[in-house]
């Protein structure tokens, strides 16, 4: 299996700025992400940055580095522009794993280069879990997934879907019997040809309106494997209470 994992780095973040570089049990957060990476099948690993702090640090510990344009309108942008200057074929995989989630499993990272691999008729794999609790499904932060079954998306959503008519009332919501609800898992495997078709589409009206890049392939008829997660990734590093909770894990590992 062979595949290619970009690592997106990013220095400004509106609630941790310089996030990349934080530190957790003795290494910058990039490090861990980076070496979780390294963990996995891919036959290489890259970060793409368009800060030069952070190239350096990644230089320095022996990462391959790309210096990518500052002004990407989204992060899948970004990933074209590594595949471009990489000159990666149409038909290659490139697997995009989140610069801040220091402990992704690396059998994640695997399965999703492998689902793409296996359905031709996917331009895009990716992953999700069960979620049976109310508020979860309500919380807009937690992007929602419905898919056929084929294992193919219909639609992401920051809403409640499917909707609950009988059970989402007004007198208060409950999980009706029977109904099953996903959480998108943010880790994407793509094919380089995908890539390079994202980029020449308009943002799509429901991308716009969801905040959600994965919609405009939707809109456009690309077809994303959807499969439960083989275990569940640890929750990222979005907060300073989110970082220090990882760092009290990764000091008691």
């Amino acid at each position: 299996m062979s595949f290619t994992v970009i690592i997106p780095a990013r220095h400004a973040s509106t609630r941790l700025p310089g996030k990349p570089l934080l530190d957790i049990a003795g290494k910058p957060m990039i490090q861990h992400v980076y070496e979780q990476a390294q963990k996995s099948a891919a036959q290489r690993v890259v970060i793409a940055t368009d800060d030069q702090r952070i190239f350096d640090v990644a230089e320095g510990f022996g990462a391959e580095v790309i210096m990518t344009s500052a002004t990407h309108p989204s992060g899948t942008d970004r990933l074209e522009e590594v595949v471009r200057k990489l000159n990666l074929e149409d038909d290659e995989r490139v697997v995009n794993v989140q610069g801040d989630e220091p402990l992704i499993p690396p059998a994640l990272i695997n399965q999703v280069a492998e689902n793409l691999a296996t359905n031709s008729a996917a331009g895009i794999s990716t992953l999700c879990e069960q979620i049976d609790q109310i508020d979860l499904v309500f919380n807009p932060n937690v992007v929602k997934v419905v898919f056929n079954q084929q294992g193919f998306a219909n639609y992401f959503s920051r809403a409640p879907i499917p909707w609950a008519r009988e059970s989402f009332g007004e007198q208060g919501a409950i999980l009706p019997p029977g109904a099953q609800y996903f959480r998108h898992i943010g880790i994407y495997a793509y094919k380089v040809s995908f890539l390079k078709d994202y980029v020449t589409w308009q943002p799509s009206m429901t991308e716009k309106v969801e905040c959600l890049e994965q919609l405009r392939a939707l809109s456009n008829n690309v077809g994303i494997h959807v499969d439960l997660a083989l275990e569940t990734p640890p929750a990222g590093v979005d907060t300073e209470e989110d970082l220090q909770r990882l760092r009290d894990l990764m000091l008691a590992l």
